[in-house]
């Protein structure tokens, strides 16, 4: 009976150091809202308690850091959650940069809760904030997450293909009312300063025009295209603009459009899909109508796609910090999934001529 009372006391102890000795990290989401975050948060949870160790969930991004809103993630809660368009941690698009001790108090925090790195998942300016702070002396681990598609070194960031699928399913329905009526229809997609979105979902539901930042065109371009449609008895034209499009004709006053924590030109206020097709309408004469996607593609379930790299992005974060190898961004290269030096990762990705010229959308042959 002794023995048996001092082999429990003695492996209740084991335990206890064992616990004590656990590597812990948190995970920070940033940014807007990306179908298929807890397919990574789902794989991230798993593949850490292989290797012992605890993750904890920051609520609101890099603000929870700051503010200590943390809790401990466990796998439990993470059951079905790939299927679901809302992420189980939220995000926010708050610039703690802004805050003159943002460093010392996140540093303050992951100390004293004994937290060796963080994973950060988000778009530029989320990870714009983990470089800044993994200079200073906060270990970190990116992965991208952005529709947009604009950050460097990854050939797709999860979340651009549900947000391109949603785009395309919308402009295809579209097509049928722009054909029975004999009208030109616009429809804006996000994409903030890069046409990725407007590009993919134009290309694959078989848009007639698509204009995106990285390419401009003239009113009297567009407006050539319609009417050299309607002379060939294409009586309907059906218009992909990315938000970030500029239009000489539209005079925009960017000053007074506002900017967010970030910097960004809040590209909602420009109107840009209204504004087109008033102008084309009294160019052209021809009916022209708009639509604005907006957020919609941002929600919902994700796509198999985005799920399975969500999953792949987390377990090669969790490889990373296995290895102490902080500062990188994960990234998917033709199909391999890589790390990429954060640095570079922040990078904003414009469009290519190579894929803009293979779309055919330079061309006046539609």
């Amino acid at each position: 009976m002794t023995n048996i009372l001092q082999d429990s006391k003695l492996l209740f102890t084991l335990v206890t150091l064992n616990d004590s000795y656990m590597r812990k990290i948190g995970i920070l989401i940033g940014g807007g809202e990306c179908p298929g975050v807890n397919s990574i948060i789902k794989s991230i949870i798993p593949k850490s308690l292989e290797h012992d160790i605890e993750v904890y969930g920051f609520r609101h991004g890099w603000e929870g850091v700051l503010n200590n809103d943390v809790r401990k993630l466990t796998l439990e809660e993470m059951d079905e959650a790939h299927i679901l368009g809302c992420p189980m941690i939220e995000s926010s698009r708050v610039n703690v940069l802004q805050h003159p001790d943002a460093y010392e108090r996140c540093k303050a925090n992951l100390d004293a809760l004994e937290l060796e790195s963080v994973i950060v998942i988000g778009g530029d300016d989320t990870l714009g904030v983990a470089d800044h702070f993994q200079r200073k002396g906060i270990n970190v681990v990116c992965v991208p997450k952005t529709i947009d598609n604009d950050l460097s070194g990854t050939d797709y960031s999860f979340g651009f293909d549900t947000a391109s699928y949603v785009a395309t399913e919308a402009i295809d329905r579209l097509h049928t009312n722009s054909k029975f009526n004999s009208r030109c229809f616009v429809v804006e997609v996000m994409g903030r300063n890069t046409g990725w979105i407007a590009l993919q979902a134009g290309l694959a539901a078989g848009a007639h025009i698509v204009l995106i930042p990285e390419f401009p065109r003239t009113l009297d371009e567009i407006a050539g295209i319609i009417e050299d449609r309607k002379q060939n008895g294409k009586f309907y034209t059906i218009i992909c603009v990315a938000e970030g499009f500029d239009l000489e004709e539209m005079n925009i006053d960017y000053d007074a459009l506002g900017k967010d924590d970030y910097g960004n030109i809040r590209m909602e206020q420009k109107h840009i899909a209204a504004t087109l097709a008033a102008l084309l309408e009294e160019k052209t004469g021809i009916k022209t109508r708009f639509s604005v996607l907006g957020h919609m593609i941002r929600g919902g379930v994700p796509t198999a796609f985005d799920r399975v790299l969500g999953s792949k992005f987390g377990a090669k974060a969790v490889e990373l910090i296995v290895e102490k190898q902080y500062g990188y961004m994960v990234a998917l290269q033709g199909s391999s999934i890589v790390a990429v030096d954060l640095e570079q990762a922040i990078v904003r990705k414009k469009v290519d001529e190579e894929f803009y010229h293979a779309s055919g959308y330079h061309s006046y042959q539609y």
